[in-house]
């Protein structure tokens, strides 16, 4: 048995992989009102395909399908085999309430009940 694929096959197979994890993963990137998903993440950074994505620099937002999970400021590293690579200068997790500026007492009442 041979294990040699023609090119054409070759090709295909890449941009099936592609579309697929462009499908399953739910990572994205949102500049003003663009966004462009995300292939992989790690800590340091993450990867964009090269095609689709510009040379990025500067403050963008981090999702999860509609939840925000962070600002990162980052810069464009490198492109390498059709993914283009940014890495993290600075990593900001988003809140759903604003930060409270006071220490709350962990036997503090939830509310008070009027007379």
């Amino acid at each position: 048995m041979s294990t040699f694929l023609s090119r054409e096959v070759q090709q295909g197979l890449e941009e099936a992989r592609k579309r697929e994890r462009k499908r399953s993963n739910r990572l994205r990137i949102r500049v003003d009102e663009q966004v462009w998903p995300i292939l992989r993440l790690w800590d340091d950074g993450f990867v964009l395909e090269a095609e689709e994505a510009p040379h990025l620099r500067g403050l963008v937002d981090l999702y999860d399908g509609a939840r925000h999970l962070s600002q990162c400021l980052i810069i464009a590293s490198a492109e390498d085999g059709g993914e283009m690579h940014y890495e993290f200068k600075r990593t900001t997790a988003a809140h759903d309430k604003a930060p409270l500026d006071f220490a709350r007492d962990e036997d503090a009442p939830v509310a008070l009940i009027g007379l």
